[in-house]
């Protein structure tokens, strides 16, 4: 018993370190000059040796649809780097942050997971979320970062339902696999971008510690802490990710915006909640509950 209390403290701390380290994308996708697709590149070659230490000992073969879970994830790290590059760094975490309403959706469509009415209750909090995204920001840059930001959730949506099914086959895999794909496709875009110092120091953290080490701390950790709990923990990374960046660049998201990030958190919190009751799915069966994390 007094073990395993122990276990759960260490993964409460772990899961803490894994939401700053995750938030932290925002501030140095905005600090760093390079384009999206040699930030992929460079932070995924990084990232690949720490998954391999993790993994120990990976397989590059891949079923199709692990295949695609891999290839979603790669999308999902293109479209958030870009999206907060063009809109605010809250708006490209919280349209992210939305991707349980997209899981409901295909789980119904593909996995016919009927939705409960908290379902239909969530969705309709985050759908009003989502529109107040739109009202801030009216230049081009700013709705075509909106956009892309929707598009990080509905691939990270698909990530979350297909590593669902592959929890029996080494999950992990499709990870690994991912960086090996964004290596592939965003090296060659590193030869145009200016190394310095700065630059490289960045990098690191990224490959290092945004992806690899929080993977690592949040694979370990959700073995011992409650599905809800985790959920309520990690929900600190669309909060934090904006605060470093107003803290650093002293970026403000507009009042609508504001409106929308309060309405998606307390739609994934009120689903986690009813997720636990009795009468419901179950809390580890949930997507709604299942699927709020990104560490993009």
């Amino acid at each position: 018993m007094l073990e395993s209390a122990k276990l759960r403290r260490q993964s409460v701390l772990m899961l803490l370190i894994t939401a700053a380290l995750w938030s932290t994308s925002g501030l140095w996708i905005k600090v760093i000059s390079w384009s999206p697709l040699a930030i992929l590149g460079a932070r995924s070659l990084i990232a690949i040796f720490v998954l391999w230490t993790y993994v120990r000992k990976p397989t590059l073969r891949v079923s199709k649809i692990q295949l695609l879970a891999s290839i979603c994830y790669v999308a999902t790290q293109i479209l958030f780097v870009w999206a907060t590059k063009l809109t605010t760094a809250a708006n490209a975490i919280f349209l992210q942050y939305a991707s349980p309403i997209y899981v409901v959706i295909f789980g119904y469509i593909f996995l016919k997971e009927r939705p409960q009415k908290a379902d239909w209750i969530a969705m309709g909090m985050i759908f009003s979320g989502l529109f107040l995204f739109f009202g801030d920001k009216l230049s081009f840059d700013g709705f075509a970062g909106n956009m892309l930001g929707i598009l990080s959730g509905v691939t990270f949506a698909v990530v979350m339902l297909i590593m669902r099914g592959e929890k029996d086959n080494s999950p992990a895999n499709i990870i690994f696999i991912g960086n090996i794909i964004g290596a592939m496709v965003g090296l060659p875009f590193v030869l145009k971008e200016s190394i310095t110092l700065p630059n490289i120091g960045i990098l690191l953290y990224l490959g290092i510690f945004q992806i690899g080490l929080s993977f690592v701390l949040y694979s370990s950790a959700i073995k011992h802490v409650h599905v809800l709990e985790a959920n309520l923990i990690l929900a600190l990374e669309p909060i934090l990710n904006p605060f470093w960046v107003f803290l650093v660049l002293g970026e403000i998201p507009g009042p609508l915006a504001l409106a929308g990030c309060a309405l998606v958190i307390l739609a994934v919190t009120y689903r986690a909640f009813v997720s636990t009751r009795p009468t419901g799915r179950g809390s580890d069966s949930s997507p709604i509950a299942d699927s709020s994390q990104s560490g993009a």
